[in-house]
């Protein structure tokens, strides 16, 4: 580990500005090309160079580390997948579980969110967590609500996550209306059935959201995702509101187990379990929603089979989740051809790797399958030469912080120590894990920016969405606050929090462009322009090896170089 470092004021305030300067023409559309000066080795094949193995952890990973990049170019990317999808699982409930319980409790909504930056920076099965996150983003539950204070139900909704990671759409979906965290969050926990005499009528809450946001969306959809449109040109409804009251009469009667419907916590533990289905509360009346009707006095349990088969038979499920799956991981605005294979594989349910191995079970929906569809696309592992301007995604700032402590090699991370988490969202980065402000995520993903060149060009930016004045400087002093070990611990340990380790890098601090290289793939897969390479060499120039000081400068230069690369267009926009 090495010292804290503060440097010049001059210095310093001329790193604020132009990183500043360079992320805001990041978020405001502008590019920093490399079109002319690519060091990418041409090719199609994940790990053909050390550029294309960086590019590919970076997408598939939580950040590529030096060791791995170095280890994997050459390999066989099958390999990798297969590997990544035997790895045992990092548990989420488990741990917590076993913790005291008064001290878990006590941590609130930091808890999960905490404990799955710690997996996320340490954790081997990376892929898996990578999917986590994205699962998080699609199926959304936060713990910025009524559940804030119940982290081992939050818990239970992200081991759901990480159980189905590599498992089937159809299981997920049917996990997750049985999780207490959604029930509790989209409101249908003691979801009572209709009483013509009172007027009362079911808790429409989850109904919509399910469609709308988890499986089929607003819009009947082509295969490559595009609007369906009817004989006037215009977009084609998936349903409207009766079949949202027809399908939330499904979704009464359901509480915890062991319970008399009302108590929920008569049985603390199973808070954290699946929910059962109580008969008195669930509605025996028919429930007609998308074409089907469950017959009158159908039971709870056999309902939500009807109910999700129904749902999950849509046509619009596989490109609905495949294009939300590519632009959390690829780009932002896939072309409509490689919605079309994802989803086609998502039907098919299973992939042929680059080997002439497959993986998924051949049922509908496997998610192996289609992972391995999205990061093994021909779209995917395009040439980085040959990119369109439209190509591409803003990298997510909680995907910026673990890139830099794996780079770095951070391998015990204690996320709990670090006071700067309870400020993520106000005015921060705007973006910590499961605490999404809505069940609409962090950001949608048909977003288009406004007064901004990826708007003008009717391009979706989603990750624009939480990308402003605020949150650019908020993310420059976020992640400074890393990069220069000034975040503040909880318990003030120099070893505490999350640290860097820049051993590496400081056996390239007398060599400015040496530095920048070291950097540049490590970080941004040699994404960096000429120019932005030359603005860093410069500022680093005016940082001398001094005799008698040169630990100092050496750590000086690192960090600085760091700082200034991921604040540039070439870190910020994933290519």
């Amino acid at each position: 580990m090495t010292e804290s470092l503060k440097f010049p004021f001059g210095t310093a305030r001329r790193i604020c500005v132009l990183s500043l300067a360079v992320l805001c023409l990041s978020a405001c559309g502008g590019k920093d090309n490399n079109s002319s000066s690519s060091k990418y080795i041409a090719g199609s094949s994940a790990f053909k160079s050390e550029a294309l193995t960086s590019r590919f952890l970076g997408r598939a990973t939580f950040g590529a580390k030096h060791s791995d990049i170095k280890a994997l170019t050459g390999t066989d990317v099958s390999s990798w997948m297969k590997a990544e999808f035997s790895k045992p699982a990092s548990p989420y409930l488990e741990p917590l579980v076993e913790q005291e319980p008064n001290r878990v409790l006590g941590r609130g909504a930091r808890v999960v969110p905490d404990h799955f930056f710690d997996v996320a920076i340490a954790g081997d099965d990376q892929l898996r967590q990578r999917m986590i996150l994205a699962l998080s983003e699609i199926i959304v539950i936060s713990s910025e609500s009524g559940i804030r204070g119940r982290p081992l139900t939050m818990a239970h909704y992200v081991q759901i996550l990480s159980d189905n990671a590599f498992g089937n759409y159809r299981q997920l979906l049917e996990d997750i209306s049985y999780s207490p965290a959604m029930a509790f969050y989209l409101t249908y926990m003691l979801n009572k059935k209709g009483d013509a005499a009172s007027g009362r009528v079911p808790d429409e809450n989850y109904a919509r959201e399910i469609l709308q946001l988890f499986s089929i969306g607003l819009k009947e959809l082509n295969p490559d995702g595009t609007d369906k449109l009817d004989e006037d040109g215009n977009p084609i409804e998936t349903y409207d509101n009766a079949d949202v009251q027809g399908l939330a009469k499904v979704f009464t009667g359901m509480s915890t187990q062991g319970s008399d419907f009302f108590y929920i916590y008569k049985d603390f533990e199973k808070s954290y379990a699946p929910m059962v289905y109580h008969p008195k509360w669930h509605s025996n009346l028919e429930k007609s929603f998308l074409g089907v009707t469950i017959p009158a006095g159908t039971s709870g349990p056999e309902s939500l089979e009807i109910a999700l088969d129904t749902i999950f038979a849509h046509p619009n499920v596989g490109p609905f989740v495949s294009k939300q799956l590519i632009q959390r991981f690829v780009t932002s605005n896939p072309e409509p051809a490689y919605v079309k294979r994802v989803a086609e594989t998502f039907d098919k349910g299973h992939f042929v790797l680059p080997d002439g191995s497959s993986v998924g079970t051949g049922d509908r929906g496997d998610l192996k399958a289609t992972l391995a569809a999205i990061l093994l696309d021909q779209e995917a592992l395009r040439n980085p030469k040959t990119l369109p301007d439209d190509y591409g995604k803003i990298r997510e700032p909680i995907i910026r912080l673990t890139q830099w402590a794996r780079a770095f090699n951070e391998n015990t991370p204690d996320a709990e120590d670090e006071d700067i988490f309870n400020y993520l969202n106000n005015g921060g980065i705007q973006q910590s894990p499961f605490r999404s402000p809505s069940v609409f995520n962090f950001f949608r993903p048909g977003y288009v920016a406004p007064a901004t060149a990826t708007g003008e060009a009717g391009l979706v930016a989603p990750e624009l969405q939480i990308t402003n004045e605020i949150t650019t400087i908020g993310y420059i002093n976020f992640i400074n606050a890393f990069i220069y070990d000034r975040s503040y611990n909880k318990s003030k340990d120099p070893e505490g929090g999350i640290k860097a380790d820049y051993s590496e890098a400081l056996l390239l601090a007398d060599e400015p462009f040496a530095l920048i290289d070291y950097l540049d793939l490590l970080l941004t897969a040699n994404a960096l322009s000429e120019k932005t390479r030359q603005r860093i060499s410069d500022v680093l120039m005016e940082i001398p090896i001094r005799d008698g000081s040169e630990d100092y400068d050496r750590n000086t230069r690192v960090r600085l170089a760091t700082s200034m690369v991921m604040t540039s267009p070439g870190y910020v926009v994933q290519r």
